[in-house]
């Protein structure tokens, strides 16, 4: 068993304190040696020094190997930590033990990713099937290559900021009740939240220190076919540059399809509308369609197969290419309108005619009248937006009581009826 105990003595707790007296005490010294709080000399280092002290106590395989060889035991390496990590344990977010701050001791953290970029490419539904390569010029914010993203001549002239101690955040403590208080993180004003600074005699002569220059780029955007509308395709750490220790974000191209004359998509399915007659309908039809790729596909209906309104019929293979499996297809499905005669067109010779062709209706017996009347009404054209019959009377105008229109037997007036 190691005499070492250094790092109990820097948290002022025995030997065998408990967990939670090991967080209590780390605690207090948090708070009383945090750079933000402490400006002292020294109060950098002693900060570090009880966070080290904390993360080997508080993690019980460690704190077993300290206990047995001491700190040379624990030189034998393991997962590296940050003092800024443990302090958010306790303090990030909301008060103590709040959940809120960063990661566990122990977890080391990569490299920031930069922000994405988002560009809209607008594409036609032939493009969508048949595929095809665009080009996407733009402009961003490439890495200095005089300075290799430095900023500065020479590398030596990046100096660590003093203000934040190199962070690139300053966090201050603010009390949010009795025995709590709340870490909040602020962007370090001296260093622009970069941890380094550069003189501005040091600066680099092309950037000026920015570390990056503008760079136009030219993406060539490969739409393969099948691919849909508001589908994303994404270029790799394409967008800007911003420093070497934070990874270029990407840049995404949002495919946005245009609308068709013809067709419309529906999945991988392409949906479109074709009117035909009366007589097409019954007698059959034949009629073109120009495909997305040119192909002209013919489409017959022989007589006597029936075309009923607003029916819809489908040519399968005949669709969208499915993305990924481009050897398969959609249906193409068809709905068809059918265009009867004209009012009044139809004469009382073609009338016979087609009595002779049509199937007969089936005869309708006629009911007995309750009162031995029979009213002939005429049919007119319906409009929804009409709240009044013919006669300008409102429907409770017209329906009146019976002992109140006794010459018209109960019927509204205004209403074409003629009694036989």
């Amino acid at each position: 068993m190691s005499q070492d105990n250094k790092l109990y003595d820097m948290l002022g707790v025995a030997r065998d304190a408990s967990e939670t007296e090991i967080k209590k005490a780390y605690r207090k010294l948090a708070i009383k040696y945090h750079p933000d709080k402490n400006q002292e000399p020294g109060a950098v280092d002693k900060f570090k020094e009880i966070t080290v002290a904390y993360e080997v106590l508080c993690n019980q395989e460690k704190r077993d190997i300290y206990d047995k060889y001491g700190e040379e035991g624990l030189k034998e390496g393991g997962p590296g930590f940050s003092p800024d990590d443990i302090f958010s344990q306790f303090f990030g977010g909301g008060g103590f033990f709040g959940g809120g701050g960063g990661g566990r001791p122990g977890q080391r953290r990569g490299p920031r990713k930069g922000e994405s970029l988002q560009h809209v490419l607008k594409v036609n539904l032939e493009d969508l099937y048949k595929g095809k390569v665009s080009k996407l010029a733009l402009q961003k914010n490439a890495k200095c290559p005089d300075c290799d993203g430095k900023g500065a001549k020479t590398a030596d002239a990046v100096k660590k900021c003093d203000e934040c101690n190199g962070v690139g955040i300053k966090i201050a403590l603010r009390q949010i009740g009795p025995g709590m208080v709340q870490q909040v993180k602020q962007h370090c004003g001296s260093c622009k939240g970069e941890g380094k600074v550069i003189r501005e005699k040091d600066r680099c002569g092309k950037c000026k220190g920015n570390k990056t220059i503008l760079e136009k780029k030219t993406l060539e955007v490969n739409i393969d076919r099948g691919m849909k509308n508001q589908q994303k395709i994404v270029f790799a750490e394409e967008g800007d540059f911003e420093s070497s220790d934070i990874t270029p974000g990407d840049v995404i191209v949002v495919l946005q399809q245009k609308e068709h004359a013809i067709f419309t998509r529906e999945g991988d399915d392409l949906f479109m509308e074709h009117k035909i007659t009366l007589f097409e309908a019954l007698a059959g039809f034949t009629f073109y369609i120009t495909h997305l790729d040119g192909r002209v596909l013919t489409v017959s209906q022989p007589a006597g197969k029936v075309i009923t309104p607003n029916a819809i019929k489908c040519i399968y293979g005949e669709g969208m290419p499915i993305y990924k499996r481009t050897t398969e297809k959609g249906r193409l499905i068809i709905k068809f309108t059918v265009e009867f005669p004209a009012d009044g067109t139809l004469t009382p010779e073609s009338a016979k005619l087609l009595e002779k062709i049509l199937p007969k209706p089936k005869a309708q017996p006629k009911p007995q009248s309750h009162d031995g009347y029979y009213d002939d009404c005429v049919l007119a054209d319906y409009e929804q937006s009409s709240r009044h019959n013919h006669g300008g009377h409102s429907r409770s105008e017209a329906y009146m009581d019976e002992d109140d229109d006794e010459e018209g037997h109960g019927h509204p007036q205004g209403v074409s009826c003629q009694q036989q």
